[in-house]
């Protein structure tokens, strides 16, 4: 495994002098479009998850039943440089949201729960098609100078909908079928949002890259250690942020204030993400390099993200007697694995474009998805039949993982000199 988990080298496209001449407006679509889809999502998920409950389904299925979602996206994200050479990135980002706004509705219309699960596995494939399209163009659209700002903005944004979501969920009330109308609402408001973004010219490389698996797999073998990053932050700011509710309820909290644990998590992404977006970007053009270049200085922060995660974690097995501490342990499972993403983000922006982007956006989200599938089906399975050994357990070992991996690449004796 290279000691060097973001090489500075470009891999794919060569990145061009200049943006689209209407990148502040498809900026500006693709940030509208995006919060309004995830606040629906955000609004669906713990309903869906407490209605399950309330209908008797046994933590492990309702686990089973998030981790489906997270499986749809990790099916579809390998085939999105595909789908995306095929449509062209503004198609496809149509297709995506009309796709969430059409299974929302199945939700409305059915009780049955094996259609309910067809229906999350297809939301679950259409919200990975638009968020590696997303956090792709909002990378390549952004001056070099000020990427880290822009991605730490957006994704800061999409950490926001984690806590407006279920604020507005607690608001109109779970017992109600009017939460889920509103869910749909929002899905086709953002479809009006992605409407509006402008053509986007065809990638340099739109003909000459390698898409689907092939172009996966060789983004993966430039970047291996990017898995690591993906994985620790998906399991810890989406995976188990999925599955807060049923962790308050082990606590003995009511439902809605279970699912406002879903709300510290989100709290946690919104304020720290873009303080390490700006970071990352003030760091790289430091005069003097203390850090080493953007890289180097990206994989210091990182490292620090993996230790504050490891050390919210250590606090688990205290959380049983003393349930309030399961704010501030969410508020900080949010925050670090929402800068490690980010960071790594910022990171693959700075040296790619086009389809090739997409490819490397892939990994990083099909990582992501690997900790956003396992964390909730693990860790539900956990918290039902070993609560008190097996959940701590589980946690621990993934954020010590990521900790001594990132650890290791950041004391290597060149990790600053590229």
């Amino acid at each position: 495994m290279s000691e060097h988990p973001l090489p500075p080298h470009h891999t794919g496209a060569t990145l061009s002098p200049t943006l689209p001449a209407r990148a502040p407006l498809g900026l500006l679509a693709i940030f509208g479009s995006t919060f309004f889809q995830l606040v629906g999502y955000f609004m669906l998920m713990p309903l869906l998850l407490l209605r399950l409950k309330g209908d008797g389904v046994s933590t492990a299925l309702a686990g089973v039943f998030v981790a489906t979602g997270w499986l749809g996206v990790f099916f579809m994200t390998p085939f999105t440089s595909a789908i995306t050479q095929r449509l062209g990135r503004r198609p496809a980002l149509w297709l995506a949201t009309t796709v969430s706004a059409l299974t929302i509705a199945g939700f409305l219309f059915t009780q049955a729960l094996w259609l309910w699960f067809v229906c999350i596995l297809v939301e679950g494939m259409a919200a990975g098609l638009r968020w590696v399209l997303a956090e792709a163009v909002v990378a390549e659209f952004s001056p070099p100078q000020q990427r880290g700002r822009n991605v730490g903005l957006f994704e800061t944004m999409v950490g926001a909908t984690f806590v407006l979501g279920p604020v507005l969920l607690a608001w109109v009330g779970a017992a109600s079928n009017t939460a889920l109308w509103i869910a749909l609402a929002m899905t086709l408001i953002a479809l009006g949002w992605s409407l509006l973004i402008p053509p986007v010219p065809s990638a340099e490389d739109h003909g000459s890259a390698k898409v689907g698996l092939s172009g996966v797999w060789h983004a993966l073998r430039a970047h291996p250690l990017i898995m690591t990053v993906g994985f620790v932050g998906g399991f810890f700011e989406s995976g188990l942020t999925s599955i807060l509710p049923l962790y308050g309820l082990a606590l003995g909290m009511g439902g809605t204030v279970a699912a406002l644990l879903v709300s510290a998590s989100g709290l946690g992404s919104a304020l720290m993400m873009l303080p390490a977006g700006m970071a990352a970007d003030r760091l790289a053009h430091d005069p003097q390099q203390r850090w080493g270049d953007g890289h180097a200085s990206r994989l210091v922060i990182m490292r620090h993200c993996a230790l504050a995660t490891l050390l919210a974690t250590l606090v688990i097995p205290f959380v049983l007697g003393t349930p309030w501490l399961a704010a501030p342990v969410a508020f900080l499972w949010g925050g670090a694995g929402g800068c490690l993403y980010t960071l790594a983000m910022i990171d693959i922006g700075s040296r790619e474009e086009g389809i090739t982007l997409v490819n490397s956006t892939a990994v990083l989200v099909l990582s992501y998805t690997l900790g956003g599938v396992l964390a909730p089906a693990l860790g539900a399975a956990a918290l039902q039949w070993a609560p008190t050994v097996g959940f701590p357990l589980l946690l621990i070992s993934v954020a010590l993982l990521g900790w001594w991996l990132l650890r290791r690449a950041v004391l290597s004796p060149s990790a600053g000199t590229h």
